[in-house]
């Protein structure tokens, strides 16, 4: 098979550069170790930025999103016992994030790259990268017992963490930094009425907690809990009740529970490799960086690379020009670098740390009540979250 962009991974990421480089006539494969289902199975972020609800309208693919999405101009965080609101429209001059689930815009990427008889392959398996280097790489895998092959001008690695494409690179080549935190994320998805029309961060004694939803009728709740515990470990009872004492009573009173439809747990980490591009190989999404969920910028961090690469590759195929290209590994990690500092200071902000002593407790506290004496403290926090310019 031939193809002048061949995607490695078929989620959000690389269904959404797939889509928009078929529009400009720039053909593309996704392989895609895992079935169609086992994709939409997975629950993740549901907070897009802007920026990513424009790629998705340009995509073609934004008509369900702005039907059945819900526009957010503020988010609560909860702390002392009482509720503060960012003001995010005010703060930034109209903007918003736009609250659709990661596995909706899946599905809706999906659907786009059917209508346009996008070749998607699923179950594609043991993906290996080749010269790279050169000016004519390919791809094989494995499916039905045989081994394929795909030739490329560009590879995109948009495979996750554990992904082929990272690991293409070498390791005297690659820098990677990371840093684990000591706790993880219970996240519980339940079809109960949101307990608020916009997100509340809570800050509390106990640990964190944050309230969020995907519709109307289906809601998503976490609470902070040690590393080392599992989710069979919590009872639907016991999440509820730990999650309402993390919230301030009058928030609590009013949490409709329910049984879970999904309970796992979410460790927290912060990963960036660099470079993000190695010959005609480019990373993007989960295969160069992670942040922590805190911040909601996992899902927008990806779809800022792929702004860069959709453009560089328009620039290229389109008019001859790569400096787009070029220049795609120090623009995205300038972005990604800024995702990780948000992500890092909402989650100190707002976790209990194992070893904190009365002093740290004391700083967060007094950090938060800053946060909400200072207009340009808050415009710094509404900057970020709505997601900074490409």
């Amino acid at each position: 098979m031939r193809t002048q962009v061949g995607i490695i991974g078929g989620g959000p990421s690389g269904l959404l550069l797939s889509q928009l480089l078929h529009r400009r006539g720039i053909d593309t494969v996704v392989l895609e170790k895992h079935s169609r289902d086992y994709v939409l199975g997975r629950i993740r972020a549901g907070v897009l930025e802007h920026g990513f609800a424009n790629l998705m309208r340009e995509a073609g693919c934004g008509d369900r999103m702005d039907a059945e999405g819900e526009i957010h101009d503020g988010v609560y965080i909860a702390h002392q016992g009482r509720m503060d609101r960012v003001d995010l429209a005010r703060h930034t001059g109209g903007n918003s994030v736009l609250v659709y689930g990661q596995t909706e815009v899946t599905r809706d990427l999906y659907q786009a790259r059917a209508d346009m008889d996008g070749v998607v392959i699923h179950n594609a398996r043991d993906v290996a990268l080749f010269d790279l280097k050169s000016a004519a790489p390919y791809l094989t895998y494995a499916k039905d017992g045989a081994t394929h092959r795909v030739d490329c001008d560009y590879i995109v690695g948009a495979d996750g963490f554990h992904g082929a494409s990272r690991k293409a690179i070498p390791s005297d080549v690659l820098r990677e930094y990371e840093k684990v935190y000591p706790f993880g994320w219970l996240g519980v998805l339940s079809e109960t009425k949101p307990v608020s029309p916009e997100l509340i961060y809570a800050r509390h004694e106990r640990g964190f907690a944050l309230c969020s939803m995907r519709s109307q009728l289906l809601s998503r709740y976490y609470i902070q809990v040690p590393i080392t515990d599992t989710a069979a470990q919590w009872s639907d009872d016991a999440f509820w009740a730990e999650l309402k004492s993390r919230l301030p009573q009058d928030v609590a009173e009013t949490l409709q529970t329910g049984p879970s439809i999904e309970k796992s747990i979410a460790p927290l980490r912060s990963f960036v490799a660099e470079p993000m591009r190695y010959g005609q190989l480019f990373l993007a999404g989960d295969a160069a960086h992670i942040v922590p969920p805190t911040g909601a910028k996992g899902l927008n961090s990806a779809a800022s690379d792929i702004h860069y690469l959709y453009h560089g590759l328009v620039d290229h195929y389109l008019n001859d020009d790569d400096a787009g290209l070029d220049a795609y590994s120090e623009k995205a990690l300038a972005r990604v670098w800024k995702a990780q500092r948000f992500s890092w200071w909402m989650t100190n902000l707002l976790h209990r740390f194992p070893d904190s002593e009365d002093v740290d407790q004391q700083l967060q506290r007094t950090d938060l009540d800053y946060l909400f004496s200072s207009d340009a403290a808050l415009a710094s926090m509404a900057e970020n979250y709505v997601g900074l310019p490409y």
